[in-house]
């Protein structure tokens, strides 16, 4: 690609995308963006509105934050509309996505999801953190890491993770899945 083209003279196919490929990408977000308003306030008409504390019931929270939804989504719907997001940067990065640190990633957070209640909340938020970085690392283009690093990711891991969970099952009496009954591991 020559690198003086600005984006709405590149080519098509050439990583950057055409004025009209972002245009109508930027009003997918918009669309996205009021379909979740849609979710968020068809959710709220099942929450009871009988008023508690203060004269606020339940569901006000999730209206307020549906119609916000809405409000941005309809804004986004307008800028793409009428042009496009006007004083949007030039997309930065890669052109294209990086699927082999999204698989690490990917399987740090599933694998924790998975083994927090069979190997503990330690150990599991550990093995997340480990793949999630090697994932990260791979991103920028960084070797992954040899055994050396693997074993100082997953030690550091540990380390960020056996704080919270102390914090959240001593001192906050929150219950989060352990290694052994004594409520330390």
């Amino acid at each position: 690609m020559n690198p003086s083209a600005s984006p709405e003279t590149s080519p098509p196919g050439q990583g950057v995308p055409t004025p009209a490929a972002r245009r109508s990408g930027q009003l997918l977000v918009g669309v996205g963006a009021l379909g979740v308003a849609a979710v968020l306030a068809y959710g709220a008409t099942s929450i009871s509105s009988e008023a508690g504390y203060a004269g606020v019931g339940p569901n006000f929270l999730p209206w307020v934050i549906s119609v916000a939804m809405a409000v941005c989504g309809s804004l986004l719907v307008f800028e793409a509309l009428t042009g496009g997001y006007r004083k949007m940067d030039t997309p930065s990065g890669a052109p294209r996505g990086d699927w082999g640190a999204l698989a690490w990633v990917s399987a740090g957070v599933l694998l924790n999801a998975s083994l927090i209640t069979t190997i503990g909340f330690i150990l599991s938020c550990a093995l997340c953190f480990t793949l999630a970085v090697r994932g990260l690392r791979a991103s920028e283009g960084k070797s992954a890491g040899n055994l050396r690093q693997t074993v100082i990711d997953a030690v550091t891991g540990m380390l960020i993770a056996a704080p919270v969970y102390w914090l959240f099952t001593k001192l906050l009496a929150v219950t989060l899945p352990g290694l052994t009954g004594s409520g330390w591991i």
